[in-house]
């Protein structure tokens, strides 16, 4: 979804107006040639005045979401942030890094915001100083044990810097190598980024740092965020949310969550690795087979993987009810293109996931069908839910999912001789010590494009004494076994084929499953 994004900006900069719905349906170029349309009146893209970026933001569903969580006690999120670590060339040099930096603060508006209370402000070009946020450390001549220490130190250090009061919402450290290859450590806090935000400013950095220039930024995060919070709300979304909530308890724990003691600074964490030869047919062969997405994919095998798992322990029903995050850049809002916006767009969302007593295939087309039927892909949950009125109430008080999901797509792993690639060092989880944790139990899925092809990395996040390591575990292998048998059963030609949401006749599935074993045995 995020190369949809991509493209359809790049297509609409062209004058040719295509959406990401396009993308998913028409996956060749011919085919989305055919399909798109010149720009026509109305449809092109907002010219912003100078300035528009700059000046007090909206409150975006997304933040209110997080002054929730936090009971409104922004010291709270004060080390709330993302971070990432890339290998340097040795010449990278302080002065030169730093004027890279100062480049992409006057350039990307968000980085320069402040939080007033919890009003954002976005400051104007030049009121920040990117020397005072950047720090050099010579790490010549460290082996690695040594070298991952005073990374994981620094980035402590890094977090603690962070003030969103004060607008300290980023910092660099260079781990000067000498004549070997450095580190670069970016911590940004996170209400200026997030998944897309990280694959805007990581290429600006690096071009700013070699001299060129930057392209331009067509719609501000200021302007998006007006422009979407005053949108007119559908109410008539309320009562599709109200249905997807409702359900019987899914208790995956003995206790419910208690925000004074299940904290960031208790989380326990899994990581597991799905090979390159599962993961390669599983982003490609099984999506096309089944004319869906990724997530169609992933979520298919979390659900059937929770319902096993929850009937080994005694529970009932074969539902589960997620939180889904998705990069909240929908093409909702009129005139704004925000494929280079820099900011926090993430929105979160429940879905209920249901396969029933179905496997393999069946099941990814019933769970593929409940998340087509999310309303515009969720992007009104939160206006809804933390907008005025009655909606909000209503919406406040119903149960609330227990497991968050979130994939951040692919990312290049590279190859380990190359600059600016990924580092293979580890970085400390990104929330505050003291932050309250939203799930019991939180899913962060990406893939890595390695040199032996692409392998899927999972992290299961929980509170520690909430969940027992080996139940966590036991659940995140059972959905590598559900995801392996959905790549088997793709392979295999069992119950591939198209879905109501993919037609436009009135067909329900086992009318479309009949029609195609039909033309199959014709052929």
């Amino acid at each position: 979804s995020i190369i949809a994004i991509q493209l359809v900006s790049r297509a609409r900069q062209s004058g040719l107006v295509i959406t990401p719905r396009d993308v998913f349906q028409h996956q060749t170029v011919e085919e989305l040639a055919a399909t798109a349309q010149p720009v026509g009146e109305g449809q092109e893209i907002e010219a912003e005045a100078p300035g528009a970026g700059v000046g007090p933001v909206p409150v975006t569903p997304i933040v209110a979401w997080l002054r929730d969580r936090v009971a409104g006690d922004t010291a709270l999120i004060r080390g709330f942030h993302q971070s990432t670590l890339l290998r340097t060339p040795p010449d990278l040099g302080i002065e030169r890094l730093t004027a890279a930096f100062q480049t992409l603060l006057d350039h990307h508006d968000v980085l320069r915001l402040r939080l007033d209370g919890w009003q954002p402000v976005v400051r104007p070009p030049g009121t920040c100083d990117a020397a005072g946020l950047v720090t050099r450390m010579d790490v010549a001549g460290l082996d690695a044990d040594k070298l991952q220490s005073v990374i994981t130190e620094q980035a402590g250090a890094a977090r603690e810097r962070l003030d969103p009061s004060a607008g300290t919402m980023a910092q660099l450290v260079w781990f000067d190598a000498g004549r070997e290859q450095g580190r670069l450590l970016v911590v940004l806090h996170h209400l200026v980024v997030d998944g897309v935000t990280w694959r805007i400013l990581l290429p600006d950095l690096v071009t700013a740092w070699a001299g060129g220039a930057l392209d331009p930024v067509p719609t501000s995060f200021r302007r998006w965020a007006q422009k979407l919070t005053t949108a007119e709300r559908d109410e008539d979304e309320l009562e599709d949310w109200l249905d997807i909530v409702d359900g019987p308890p899914q208790n995956l724990a003995k206790r419910p969550l208690d925000p004074r003691v299940d904290v960031a600074a208790r989380a326990r964490s899994v990581t597991l690795n799905l090979p390159a030869d599962v993961t390669g047919p599983l982003l490609t062969d099984v999506p096309a087979a089944f004319h869906g997405r990724v997530n169609d994919v992933l979520l298919t095998g979390l659900a059937l993987a929770v319902a096993q798992w929850r009937r080994h322990r005694g529970g009932r029903g074969t539902g589960v009810l997620i939180d889904l995050e998705g990069h909240g850049r929908e093409d909702v809002v009129p005139g704004a293109d925000v494929s280079r916006t820099a900011g926090w767009f993430t929105s979160i969302h429940p879905v209920r996931l249901d396969a029933g007593n179905a496997t393999g295939g069946a099941a990814l087309k019933t769970v593929k069908e409940q998340l087509r039927a999310v309303p515009d892909g969720g992007i009104g949950y939160g206006l809804l839910r933390y907008g005025d009125g009655e909606a909000a109430e209503e919406l406040a008080a119903v149960p609330r999912a227990q497991i968050a999901f979130n994939y951040l797509g692919r990312v290049a792993g590279g190859d380990e001789d190359a600059d600016w690639t990924l580092a293979s060092e580890e970085l400390p989880a990104g929330e505050d010590p003291a932050m309250p944790m939203a799930h019991v139990l939180e899913i962060n899925a990406v893939t890595r494009d390695l040199p032996g092809g692409p392998v899927l990395s999972a992290t299961w996040t929980w509170p520690g004494g909430l969940l027992e390591s080996a139940d966590v575990r036991e659940l995140a292998q059972g959905w590598f076994t559900a995801l392996r048998g959905l790549a088997a059963d793709a392979a295999a030609g069992d119950a591939a084929g198209f879905t109501p949401s993919d037609l436009l006749v009135d067909l329900d599935q086992s009318e479309i499953d009949k029609l195609q074993t039909a033309w199959r045995q014709k052929s």
